[in-house]
């Protein structure tokens, strides 16, 4: 065969292999776009993040054309059916009329990651790049203060290596504290600095200045307090990821590992007079940061039942008593408005 024939065939072959895997993809895509059997009642409308509307917002995790799109729903009725917007993110969270979404899309060479700042009728306002996954998004109770974590290394926090980068936003002046790994740290009374802190799961307070995060250093998780004006943070207790700061301010939701090494975790709440904590009913391991309903209820994600793509709502009682309830199926990153 000559040289040109085999440059030929080549050609020929590669061809036809690219018309293969485009079928392959825009079959698997109008599979993912096909609503599912059985899936949530969904309506057109305007989702917005204004204050004084009692609502629950989430992304769509199902598969179907709105998975990733906010969606909201009475906060009375979160089984019903759902308004959904033109919004999709892999992670979302919003107060006071201020939303950050966190996008994820592939790009030439790698993942094009984004956070993006929406205001209550979900303009987009500011965009910001991110420099991995996004893993965490939380926005302060005055709707001034985002923040977001992502994953820079490694998969999920049970990977046996990881490393996160976690900022926080100014919505009124724009700064941007791109990494907490910069804050002085104070741990046992002492400054601390070590080369391996990571942070993740930040939560704020509501005179826009206190928050608290996961702290991880030297093999081992703490709960820190911080200071967004002091670029600081304190160390208050161990073994504390993903933390949630109550209605209230009283108490912390978090995930607790169940033991070392072990990608298993279990929800606690710790009352932050005392630090002292108790277990919640829940004893499937959650990998979320919980998200307050209000002073007495959580809600948190967990996989669907035969769906490994699907995440589900579950909620519980803060207080350790009752027994894990369905909040809402084919859902994730919620967020109780008004």
């Amino acid at each position: 065969m000559t040289r040109s024939r085999r440059l030929l065939v080549l050609a020929v072959a590669v061809l036809l292999l690219g018309g293969a895997g485009a079928t392959l993809v825009l079959r698997a895509a109008a599979r993912a776009d096909r609503p599912q059997t059985g899936g949530p009642h969904t309506s057109a409308g305007p989702v917005t993040l204004t204050a004084g509307r009692d609502t629950l917002t989430f992304l769509g995790s199902g598969q179907g054309p709105h998975r990733g799109a906010l969606a909201s729903v009475p906060a009375d009725a979160p089984a019903g059916t759902r308004t959904v917007s033109d919004l999709t993110c892999q992670r979302f969270h919003a107060a006071a009329g201020t939303g950050v979404c966190l996008r994820s899309s592939p790009g030439a060479l790698a993942q094009d990651n984004k956070a993006v700042i929406v205001d209550a009728a979900l303009r987009q306002v500011r965009s910001f790049p991110l420099a991995g996954t996004p893993s965490r998004a939380r926005v302060s109770p005055s709707g001034r203060f985002a923040a977001w974590t992502v994953f820079v290394s490694g998969e999920s926090y049970g990977a046996a290596f990881f490393s996160t980068r976690t900022a926080i936003l100014d919505t009124r002046t724009w700064k941007l504290d791109a990494n907490l790994e910069e804050f002085a740290i104070s741990m046992d009374g002492r400054d601390y600095r070590a080369q391996d802190v990571n942070f993740w799961g930040v939560t704020f307070a509501k005179d826009d200045d206190t928050f608290y995060a996961t702290l991880a250093t030297a093999g081992e998780t703490h709960l820190v307090r911080g200071s967004v004006s002091r670029r600081s943070v304190t160390t208050l207790a161990k073994n504390v990821e993903c933390p949630s700061l109550s209605p209230d301010e009283t108490r912390i939701a978090y995930k607790k590992r169940v033991r070392a090494g072990a990608s298993l975790w279990r929800e606690h709440v710790m009352d932050l007079g005392t630090l002292r904590d108790h277990a919640l009913a829940e004893r499937r391991s959650v990998d979320d940061q919980a998200a307050w309903l209000d002073d007495g209820t959580l809600a948190y994600g967990l996989p669907g039942d035969g769906a490994a793509d699907r995440t589900d709502l579950w909620t519980v009682p803060a207080d350790g008593s009752g027994t894990p309830r369905l909040l809402t199926s084919g859902a994730s990153s919620p967020a109780r408005l008004g």
